[in-house]
């Protein structure tokens, strides 16, 4: 991105850009940032404009590229989401996103399934009330381009289908070919136009792809593989936005904002964009003011429910939950948190059988854990089985929690629960019950002092 901001810098303008990834909140800023350097803020009126890429036709595209500004300078678009990018080449790496954002993120699966449905030329109507299972596996095979996602179809396909139903995804996909690349691309340079492209997922054998990356205008906007990265590139955007306000942040209230929001990239920006207007004149930002501005929100809710469930807290967990239902969280999007830390909590505790981990203490320190206990896990990724596989790739203190807290409960007894929560499941979907009150009894059951069987510290 600093490449691109420095030939903007020198006059250097590309027909075209592209910024894909992941990391929305990444793509958002290098979008500001070029916009910047090639528009004015008095001239965007009529030389800016912007095109949601899962409505927009590509015709609507290159009359927009087209047709000069008003003002006879340069025009620039912005295409959001752009689908000109996905083909069915990269169907394995969006199955593989759906998978591994349907527990944490179902939201964010959802929209990787929808673009799955548009490239795949599927229908949901195909797949609904169990037409999945009438395609044949050669059908899938084909469909998925050769992908391992076709091989667990059971396990997300239905639970994707769910989540997506609850969802808002109905609009249209551009229809842009091979021949389209070069139309956009050849005519936003004839014009001295200029075209900004956003995407999560591409496949870099698509044509304008291509024609955009050998331009060195392509940037990739996705999340860095290790914890320590991702915060020091989080660090890193945020001390520029501090400059760019004249601000600084106290060493505290970078710990606190970093406690309220995991150093997700996303969420401690706009947290932080936040504390920059609410601290008005005053240069130095203090922990106090992390303290009282950075307030509760959904993932908070969700941390304090899962939390308080491994603990067998039932106040916490009983107040958790009526605030997620007061915040407006779907009851089905509950049960698949609830149904998450069970499986978190079961997987630690068949570590703990094996002696792979050692015998939880309630009482140990998140560093005394990432000293001592979590690089016996890193060791261990390579070598992993199946039922480890979700608590590997969590986050060390997802991993601390689930350590800590699965001594309190048997497997029998979370595998117990895991059959409530099914339960629960189809009496939401097959009868009037009311989910508050299904809920809470079984928080009731699962925060019980005693499930009647040894528990793993016993």
């Amino acid at each position: 991105m600093e490449k691109i901001i420095a030939n903007l810098n020198q006059g250097k303008v590309s027909p075209c850009y592209l910024l894909y990834g992941d990391e929305e909140y990444l793509i958002a800023e290098s979008v500001d940032r070029i916009i910047d350097k090639l528009v004015p803020e008095t001239d965007r009126d009529f030389s800016l404009f912007f095109l949601d890429g899962e409505d927009a036709e590509t015709e609507d595209l290159l009359k927009l590229i087209e047709t000069p500004s008003l003002l006879g300078n340069r025009k620039v678009v912005v295409v959001k989401n752009s689908a000109f990018f996905s083909s069915r080449h990269n169907t394995a790496d969006i199955i593989q996103k759906i998978i591994s954002n349907i527990d944490d993120h179902p939201d964010k699966a959802a929209k990787y399934f929808h673009v799955f449905l548009k490239i795949s030329g599927m229908s949901l109507e195909d797949l609904q009330n169990n037409g999945w299972k009438k395609i044949s596996d050669e059908q899938w095979r084909e469909i998925l381009e050769g992908g391992n996602g076709g091989q667990e179809l059971e396990k997300w396909l239905p639970r994707i289908l769910e989540i997506y139903d609850n969802t808002v995804f109905k609009t249209r996909a551009p229809e842009g070919g091979e021949d389209d690349a070069e139309r956009i691309m050849m005519l936003a340079t004839a014009t001295g136009n200029c075209v900004i492209f956003t995407t999560p997922l591409v496949d870099k054998r698509k044509k304008l792809f291509k024609m955009i990356a050998e331009s060195g205008a392509a940037v990739y906007c996705g999340k860095l593989s290790s914890a320590a990265a991702q915060k020091d590139n989080l660090i890193k955007e945020a001390q520029h936005l501090l400059q760019k306000y004249g601000k600084k942040m106290s060493p505290a209230a970078w710990t606190e904002l970093g406690k309220k929001t995991g150093w997700d990239l996303r969420r401690s920006l706009a947290e932080l964009e936040k504390l920059i207007f609410f601290t008005g004149e005053r240069e130095i930002i203090e922990q106090n003011d992390v303290l009282e501005l950075v307030g509760k929100t959904k993932e908070d809710s969700v941390f304090d429910l899962t939390s308080a469930l491994g603990q067998k807290n039932i106040a916490a967990a009983l107040s958790a939950l009526k605030a997620l239902l007061e915040q407006g969280m779907h009851p089905l999007m509950i049960l698949t948190m609830l149904a998450r830390e069970l499986r978190l909590l079961i997987q630690a505790g068949i570590l703990l059988d094996k002696k792979i981990l050692p015998p939880c203490k309630t009482n140990a320190e998140y560093g005394w854990f990432q000293k001592n206990v979590y690089p016996l896990i890193a060791d261990r990724k390579e070598k992993s089985n199946i039922t480890a596989d979700l608590i590997f790739s969590q986050h060390p203190f997802v991993i601390y929690n689930a350590w800590k807290n699965c001594g309190n409960f048997s497997l029998s007894k979370l595998t117990d629960l895991l059959h409530d929560l099914l339960e629960i499941d189809l009496a939401l979907k097959s009868s009037g019950a009311d989910p508050r009150i299904l809920l809470e009894k079984f928080l009731v059951c699962a925060c019980a002092a005693y499930d009647g069987k040894k528990t793993l510290n016993q």
